[in-house]
């Protein structure tokens, strides 16, 4: 065989593939290297708390909509809290519930009477039952928790004690983990079911406690976690309170504080609540469509004069690319591997670049996995759960090869379809996309007949 046929099989046509196989090492993988080895040196530089001389008085904040189930857990776990019970308010902020959350309410009023609990009623909607709430707060800190999940028990305490540390705090979120004994407990559920739930957890501790930290570092969280966050009471009373115009009222809310106002955003790691594990695929689908929505109109609002050039200096700009317009190239992999085998490209050859991709993931994954030990150290339990499923490691980027499809799906579909909170289940889309094919078949056999 000449020189041509071999400078064709390897240089041209492999490096027009390393090309593609380029971009998630270059824009993800290696990132994510570096702020991982980053991140494992700054935990051995932590400084110790200090306790303050006296503790102040803070104002919890839950929005209650039809949380019958699980509202006596949430109340429950703000009292068992170690912070000092008379020294918390409870607002619980009902807007519209159609069920007996008043009755749960009601009992765990009676239950809990040493704390100082109110409901109120709002018009309907996460923000508006917020804001609406915001106003009757009379604790220096207010903090927002969701009703269908319990605070770990030193949440509050450590989340309080991180502001009165560090005075140039303004907001905070804590670290969201899906609740472990729901987890363990699910073995009459099916297999995907579980390994869904599993990847959902390992997904969740690896965003916060490695990704949200790494961001907040620099001042760079994107978006404080709705079902729980905290806030120094003049700061979140100098923004514009809550956006009812979107989905992602959250994000919005951090946005305001660090662009607006200009102050600091932080992530309280040592603070932990727990929800309830994805209930299954066709609720992970709507869940991160809507976020991904929300995601598009804060970036909208916050950086539609931001330029191009701006990637070096501007987050924003990175993350917009790097979440949305990188997430394009992608796609095309799948089908590019396909088109490219009719170009006599070398199918080992394609499999064994997709594959050192997935074992760089995988490695990343390891060193993320090393972080949230470190970070989960003060918590055994927890720790020796999240160190039993190191294996998910393995599995986790075909995971969120499968999330970054679901955000695809919802870039396009917040083209066509206005802002709502219930995106459209994953069963009615596929029988929409069958109906249109059909018909697409039907119309094209008449035309040929």
């Amino acid at each position: 065989m000449d020189l041509s046929y071999w400078l064709n099989v390897t240089l041209f046509k492999m490096g027009f593939w390393l090309t593609w196989a380029l971009i998630p090492i270059v824009v993800e993988i290696l990132p994510a290297l570096f702020s991982a080895i980053g991140l494992i040196v700054r935990q051995f530089r932590q400084k110790k708390l200090e306790m303050p001389d006296k503790m102040p008085m803070i104002s919890l904040v839950v929005p209650v909509y039809n949380s019958e189930e699980t509202l006596f857990r949430c109340i429950q776990s703000i009292h068992d809290s170690t912070y000092p019970t008379e020294l918390i308010q409870v607002i619980l902020a009902d807007n519209q519930s159609t069920d007996n959350s008043f009755e749960v309410f009601d009992r765990a009023h009676n239950h809990y009477n040493d704390l100082n609990m109110q409901l109120i009623h709002t018009e309907q909607g996460k923000a508006k039952a917020l804001n609406s709430a915001i106003y009757g707060c009379i604790g220096t800190y207010i903090i927002n928790i969701d009703s269908d999940g319990v605070l770990e028990k030193h949440a509050l305490m450590n989340m309080v004690l991180r502001f009165e540390n560090d005075y140039d705090i303004a907001a905070q979120t804590g670290t969201i983990l899906p609740q472990r004994d729901m987890i363990m407990n699910d073995e009459d559920s099916g297999w995907f079911k579980r390994l869904l739930r599993k990847n959902e957890y390992f997904e969740y501790a690896q965003a916060f406690l490695s990704g949200r930290t790494i961001e907040a570092q620099n001042n760079q969280l994107f978006t404080m976690s709705g079902a729980f966050s905290a806030f120094r009471k003049e700061a979140l009373l100098s923004t514009f309170m809550y956006n009812t115009n979107t989905i992602g009222e959250d994000t919005d809310m951090t946005f305001q504080i660090r662009e607006r106002l200009k102050r600091k955003v932080a992530i309280c790691t040592d603070a932990i609540f727990y929800i309830e594990p994805i209930a299954g695929f066709h609720e992970l689908y709507t869940q991160r469509q809507r976020w991904q929505r929300g995601e598009l109109e804060v970036i909208h609002e916050y950086a539609q004069h931001a330029k191009l050039h701006d990637f070096f200096t501007n987050f924003l700009i990175r993350r917009e690319m790097i979440d949305h317009t990188f997430l394009f190239p992608k796609m095309i992999w799948m089908f590019a591997s396909i088109a490219l085998l009719f170009f006599r490209y070398s199918a080992i050859m394609m499999g064994m670049s997709y594959f050192i991709i997935y074992l760089l993931y995988v490695f990343v994954g390891f060193l993320n996995f090393i972080c949230v030990k470190l970070l989960l150290k003060d918590f055994s339990d927890e720790n020796s759960f999240y160190g039993s499923l190191w294996w998910v490691t393995f599995t986790l980027p075909l995971y969120n090869f499968v999330l970054s499809w679901i955000r695809f799906i919802g870039i396009l579909n917040s083209m066509t379809e206005t802002s709502s909170w219930n995106s459209e289940k994953f069963g009615d889309e596929m029988d929409s996309a069958q109906e249109i094919l059909e018909n697409d078949y039907n119309w094209v056999k008449h035309k040929r007949g």
